[in-house]
């Protein structure tokens, strides 16, 4: 990878990144490269010990290691999304209200797609 380091797509909880699908984190630095800005993940991989996770009826897509949470707000998180769509990516979440704006992103088999939706 040209932009980001492993460490970035560890899970916050255990520190592992052993579920990270290497493929798809490629996508995410291909995607960096598109917007020419760097790119703040959020989160990553979570484990299914993640509290996150372990509040779900079922793991979501962080845990396959297919998504990522980018930090963003504004005009870049409408390029995000813009260059996302271009990209492929079938799956986005929108958070832009409070401290913590992000844009959710992924390509988990399994799950709805296309779908968009705001937390």
């Amino acid at each position: 990878m040209k932009f980001f380091h492993e460490d970035e797509f560890r899970c916050q909880h255990c520190g592992s990144h052993k579920g990270m699908d290497w493929s798809f984190a490629a996508e995410i630095d291909q995607l960096r490269e598109k917007l020419g800005f760097p790119l703040i993940l959020s989160s990553a991989y979570r484990c299914a010990d993640h509290p996150i996770e372990k509040r779900k009826a079922k793991p979501g897509s962080h845990s396959t290691g297919r998504a990522v949470d980018v930090a963003v707000t504004g005009e870049q998180a409408i390029k995000v999304i813009e260059a996302a769509l271009q990209m492929g990516f079938e799956r986005v979440g929108v958070n832009q209200k409070g401290s913590g704006r992000f844009i959710h992103l992924d390509k988990a088999h399994g799950f709805p797609a296309p779908a968009i939706w705001s937390y």
